[in-house]
């Protein structure tokens, strides 16, 4: 018998399966939007694919990967973008959406397992009487329909909602992340508060996380909006203004600028809501600020298009704006067009005055129709900040990475979203607190190996 034949002795009475096809889809996530990830990912796929329905069968799981050294790849709804649920170096699929119980809802907080879908998880906050009204989590990706809060955890930054309360990494948005660690005799390890960022954004790779605390704040049944400029310059400096007068004047939960050479992507739906002739601005407006919204609207001489909630918004067969933004934005274009890929960058934020829109418009002018801007307005450690999700039209490699320096030589910041590796994506260099908590969690370096450059097997050191 082999080590699987073995594992699977030890694990039968947890749902699994070996058919192809079945882990040919499981051991995939979206990244296919980067044409490099996909010549280097298309092929990896796991052995096994596990399914467990509580705690103590996930612990059953990590102790019969330890005994028998198999490598374990954690799934959650697959919408990453960089490769993080795919293994590397195959091995089992932990597919954890069967873990999807909300544990306890309380006045500021929730506590849920990690494979809940995050729009099962709004619904149930919503509707909790904890508080009147019921409440809302702080932020979620543009996945929020198909994705898992564990999965966005362990692989997400930002999101709609970023830019009223800040990050994942800001401290209290999440306040508890449970813990099995990957050994014979595996133990449930519960990392609080600063302690969190040991395994938050480590894409699964140091511990299997099965349930989180996440902070609340009273329900707001947000207004999807859509405001239109003569102008991307006009649209940057509303959603500038906009995203510093968060918790004064106005209140929303999401600003997006999109600019008009997108629109036509976005026509069928959308059709004179977002022509092609001016450039655009989503967001979700609370609607006890409307009047004031609207007035900064007209002050940077825009105006509104679409004003709905999302209750309308399903009966007008429209998408919420949160799907209009973040990732969404590239894969309406590629759904239309397999030629565009894009790029994650950060531009340098000065107080009062926001990002530099004159650098913005030399870009634009600089690259033409070879790169189309779209920027995402959110708060980070206190301050503001515009998150750059340009449309790249994908030459080679080679043109790719002279873009990525041009954007760096403007002094932005640029989150490389073509590889898989932790280290070489957003921090450029290896955090030790995580790979110091995967010598705990996971001391044979089984899960999803080589998805991070700084663990050394215990056999090379």
């Amino acid at each position: 018998m082999r080590n699987f034949d073995y594992f699977i002795k030890d694990i039968e009475a947890i749902p699994h399966t070996r058919d192809a096809h079945t882990l040919a889809v499981k051991s995939k996530d979206y990244y296919w939007y980067s044409p490099i990830l996909k010549a280097e990912l298309d092929d990896k796929m796991g052995d096994v694919m596990v399914s467990p329905r509580t705690e103590a069968e996930v612990i059953q799981v990590a102790a019969a990967c330890a005994k028998h050294r198999l490598n374990i790849t954690i799934r959650g709804g697959g919408t990453g973008n960089y490769g993080q649920c795919v293994p590397l170096e195959g091995g089992v699929i932990l597919d954890i959406t069967q873990l999807n119980r909300v544990i306890n809802i309380s006045k500021g907080q929730v506590t849920c397992e990690a494979g809940i879908l995050i729009a099962d998880l709004e619904k149930a906050v919503r509707a909790d009487n904890s508080v009147e009204g019921g409440q809302e989590i702080l932020m979620f990706p543009s996945t929020r329909d198909i994705a898992t809060i564990g999965g966005f955890i362990a692989g997400g930054y930002a999101g709609a909602g970023s830019v009223r309360n800040g990050i994942l990494k800001d401290a209290g948005n999440v306040t508890m992340i449970r813990v099995v660690t990957l050994e014979e005799k595996p133990r449930i390890i519960e990392l609080k508060d600063a302690d969190i960022q040991k395994v938050h954004h480590a894409y699964g790779t140091n511990g299997i996380i099965t349930a989180l605390t996440l902070s609340l704040k009273p329900a707001v049944d947000w207004v999807h909006h859509i405001a239109l400029f003569d102008s991307y310059s006009a649209a940057l400096r509303f959603g500038c203004e906009a995203t510093e007068a968060i918790g004064s004047s106005v209140d929303a939960f999401l600003i997006t600028a999109v600019e008009r050479r997108i629109a036509p992507y976005y026509e069928a739906e959308f059709g004179a809501r977002f022509p092609a002739n001016k450039d655009a601005v989503f967001s979700m407006v609370n609607p006890n600020c409307l009047p004031a919204w609207r007035a900064l609207v007209a002050k940077h001489g825009g105006h509104e298009s679409m004003a709905f909630t999302e209750e309308t918004l399903k009966k007008e067969k429209l998408s919420p704006a949160f799907e209009c933004a973040y990732n969404h934005t590239t894969l309406i274009a590629l759904k239309q067009d397999k030629s565009w890929t894009n790029l994650q960058t950060v531009a340098p934020w000065t107080a009062g005055q926001g990002i530099d829109i004159t650098l913005v418009e030399k870009q634009m002018a600089r690259w033409g129709d070879e790169v189309l801007m779209h920027h995402e307005f959110g708060r980070q450690f206190g301050g503001c900040v515009a998150f750059g999700l340009p449309l790249v039209s994908y030459f080679d490699k080679t043109r790719l990475y002279e873009i990525i320096s041009e954007f760096e030589q403007d002094g932005c910041m640029v989150f490389d979203n073509h590889v898989y590796t932790i280290e070489d994506g957003g921090m450029k260099e290896i955090d030790h607190n995580q790979i110091d908590f995967k010598r705990v969690a996971d001391p044979y370096g089984l899960m999803n190996p080589g998805k991070t450059r700084g663990w050394v097997k215990p056999s090379q050191q």
